[in-house]
């Protein structure tokens, strides 16, 4: 990570169906200061999502243009779609001292790892009824789709351990609470303390006693 950014890149990863997204979400409703990169992706448009709100939807030609500009920080074909983040952003957005919330899978979290400091988080279900339960109320998929995305839950779980955090979404709000203590532990870091309050820091250190 730079030495100039005053906030932290994460990582959260977690299976189809764990709640991942409806947690981000209410996690940057309720905490100042923190932003969701918005992936580009292949994918097409869901009924309701917004081309630069929910993704930036652009083709396959598109895309393979940007990543031959090495645009992306990390990407990867999930669910025969790809999807990719734009480094220049994540980096001009910690810079700002905001905090920037990735939702990519194992593959992308471990390119990212590779590349800058960040603070990775897994989010798993309670149990995989609950899981399949989840994807079933969605009533986005067929029953062909669910069955690979539970197949492909597997794999992505199987690497909870490579995480520094790990939340069980069991109950939302619990859940919820934990995901914001750890924003909170992660922006009292000395390091970043410092670079935040350098100016109190040194008037502190340098006050004489009267």
């Amino acid at each position: 990570m730079s030495k100039l950014n005053k906030a932290t890149l994460f990582v959260i990863s977690a299976p189809s169906g764990a709640g991942k997204t409806s947690l981000v979400k209410a996690l940057t409703n309720q905490m100042r200061h923190t932003q969701v990169s918005i992936s580009h992706t292949t994918r097409a448009m869901r009924p309701g999502e917004k081309d630069g709100v929910d993704y930036h939807f652009i083709n396959l030609e598109e895309f393979v243009e940007l990543l031959d500009k090495n645009t992306f920080l990390e990407h990867a074909q999930v669910f025969g779609n790809y999807y990719g983040t734009s480094q220049q952003w994540v980096e001009k957005t910690l810079q700002q001292g905001i905090d920037v919330i990735l939702e990519i899978d194992w593959q992308g979290a471990q390119q990212v790892a590779r590349l800058m400091d960040c603070c990775r988080v897994c989010i798993l279900p309670p149990s995989i009824d609950a899981l399949q339960q989840r994807l079933t109320a969605r009533g986005q998929d067929n029953s062909d789709t669910i069955s690979h995305r539970m197949a492909q839950a597997q794999e992505e779980m199987s690497h909870f351990a490579e995480a520094d955090y790990l939340v069980i979404n069991d109950d939302f709000e619990t859940a919820l609470a934990e995901l914001k203590a750890i924003i909170v532990s992660q922006r009292c870091r000395t390091i970043l303390q410092q670079r935040k309050s350098s100016d109190l820091l040194q008037h502190l250190l340098n006050t004489e006693t009267v």
